[in-house]
């Protein structure tokens, strides 16, 4: 479908300007979208399906009278990473600008950023001039909620869930789908819900997940969710490349090399004296590079290493550990071509635009096919361009795993993901932030929780089991200590929080990571304060006072540490 025959004359002048045409993702998602349909779009990367997703809102938002200040945020776009989030923010103003320059219109929309990095500062001042378009994370739209801000979310009309894949087989996905439930509650009509994501199968499970139902008395009915399949088994340039001439020789003992008391014993056999002057010919052999690693600790002792061989700075290391500062320098330095090199863990995974990528290396076979295809088609991401890609083995059973990973990524075999079904710690942290907002019948907030697809097979018997854990009716006097959160009374059927419970709330946002984060900080430095902490997500990346926060580390990364150990944060 041309752009022409769907958006106002401006929106498609830019277009037409901007694009030879639109892509099949775009082809295939502007009709359903058009029309109000909840959709899921699964397209390759670099497909141009985040534009097809907010092209139609942004021709809305131009084009009809604008409502009151209070009610301006109509489309809330939800992003698993904050840097996604912000990337998406930049590549949000040329539309905007451009489509402003094409003739005129009723409302040139705003942008606002909601996630754990955002100023206390720019926080008030978007309940005070809430954004058209919120770009946020699961964590911070809980909190919203949770808290006194939820006000300027009533006005809500489309939510755009991208990278959808990575939240589906986790319990943080059924977190912020009972969130969406809350946000639907609270705007009081039903949200047109658009799912993206290059990776994603079985569709059914996702589209399920993304729609949620409505509880009926018997049964449960899932929402109409349109499902729109443009993925193509994209074409790829992966091969596994092995540095050593034979791989059953690692690990032995070495003759060539020095033992003895000077040499700290026995020298082994390893293979990275192979594998690093083989990645600095690759880097010095393209424009830009990105090599993936697995851990976070590999990706700082790699990137030391390569500018330690090289003589010079030529990669620096990208994780979550590393300051939003220090993050975001590397990304800008990496795009204008002032970096050669940045090794990376599953922070740069999902769909951050980095510019001209020229090559992808992952170091050991990837975490899974999906993972694989993300990070592989980090290069040349744009439409048409063909992802260029070297797996290097890091032992004999790796290199069956990393044969088996090219393969698969070649045929486009990704893996099936389901998500959790019922899982109790996410309902009972839900639970006490929607009572933090005033009474709740119990039957009423039990039909809330049944409408996410997670809890949609909910026992009564479970649910009630939660909120007597929750008001103080425990099992055994092992838990008399417990503080009891909420106020169930049995003979009215309601529930109240008690005094306290919203802080505890708003204070443990989100689900427990799979790796714990320990802080970093700049020792005889002294922070600013920035108002109180609020969930681990928000909290993460920024200090409340004292010493001033460099960023985080893994457990991993810690437990492996010694007293003593010197090494450099971000390389």
């Amino acid at each position: 479908m041309p752009p022409r025959a769907a958006f106002h004359e401006p929106v498609s002048r830019w277009f037409e300007a901007s694009f030879a045409g639109p892509t099949r993702a775009q082809a295939l998602g502007w009709p359903a979208i058009l029309a109000g349909e909840s959709t899921l779009l699964l397209a390759p990367t670099g497909s141009g399906k985040t534009l097809a997703a907010f092209l139609t809102s942004i021709d809305r938002l131009m084009f009809t009278a604008p409502p009151s200040k209070k009610a301006r945020c109509r489309v809330v776009y939800v992003s698993p990473l904050k840097a996604l989030a912000v990337d998406v923010e930049r590549n949000l103003r040329a539309p905007l600008a451009g489509i402003a320059q094409q003739g005129s219109h009723l409302h040139l929309p705003t942008v606002g950023i909601r996630t754990g990095d955002t100023p206390a500062s720019e926080r008030a001042q978007m309940l005070r001039a809430p954004p058209d378009i919120l770009i946020t994370t699961p964590e911070s739209l809980y909190l919203l909620l949770t808290s006194q801000a939820r006000e300027i979310l009533r006005s809500v009309e489309t939510v755009i869930v991208d990278e959808i894949h990575s939240l589906v087989p986790t319990k943080r996905g059924a977190h912020l789908f009972l969130s969406l439930e809350r946000l639907q509650h609270l705007a009081g009509r039903q949200l047109q819900r658009i799912g993206l994501s290059a990776t994603q199968r079985p569709l059914d499970e996702v589209a399920r997940l993304l729609g949620g139902g409505e509880a009926g008395a018997r049964k449960w009915k899932q929402r109409p969710v349109t499902i729109l399949d443009a993925g193509s088994k994209r074409q790829l340039e992966v091969r596994v490349e092995v540095p050593v001439e034979d791989m059953s020789k690692l690990g032995e003992l070495d003759p060539e090399l020095p033992s003895g008391p000077a040499a700290a014993g026995p020298q082994r056999r390893s293979i990275w004296p192979s594998i690093h002057p083989r990645l600095l010919e690759l880097i010095r052999a393209h424009r830009s590079t990105m090599i993936f690693v697995n851990s976070r600790r590999l990706a700082e002792r790699l990137a030391g290493a390569l500018n330690e061989l090289a003589g010079a700075e030529v990669a620096l290391a990208h994780h979550g550990s590393v300051a939003r500062d220090k993050r975001q320098e590397m990304e800008d330095r990496l795009k204008r071509g002032a970096l050669p090199a940045i090794v990376a863990t599953s922070s740069l995974e999902l769909g951050i635009d980095m510019g001209a990528v020229d090559l992808v290396v992952q170091i050991e076979s990837p975490p899974s096919i999906a993972s694989g295809l993300q990070r592989i088609g980090r290069a040349s991401h744009q439409v048409g361009g063909v992802p260029k890609g070297v797996v290097f083995p890091k032992h004999r059973g790796d290199l069956l795993c990393s044969a088996a990973a090219a393969a698969g990524m070649a045929a486009g075999q990704v893996e099936e993901m389901f998500y959790p079904r019922n899982p109790l710690d996410v309902l009972a942290q839900q639970v006490v932030a929607i009572a933090s907002e005033g009474v709740w019948k119990v039957d009423e907030l039990f039909a809330l929780v049944r409408r996410a697809a997670p809890f949609a097979d909910l026992p009564r018997s479970s649910f009630d089991g939660v909120l007597d854990m929750l008001s103080g009716r425990y099992p055994s006097d092992e838990f008399a200590e417990l503080r009891p959160r909420l106020t169930w009374d049995r003979i009215a059927g309601t529930l109240r929080a008690r005094e306290g419970a919203a802080r505890v709330a708003v204070a443990n946002a989100g689900t427990i990571p799979d790796r714990g984060l320990y802080g970093v900080f700049l020792a005889g430095s002294q922070a600013e304060p920035r108002g109180p902490a609020s969930g681990r997500a928000e909290a993460a990346g920024r200090s409340i006072g004292g010493p001033r926060r460099v960023g985080e580390l893994d457990e991993e990364m810690v437990f492996e540490s010694r007293e003593g150990d010197v090494f450099v944060l971000g390389a």
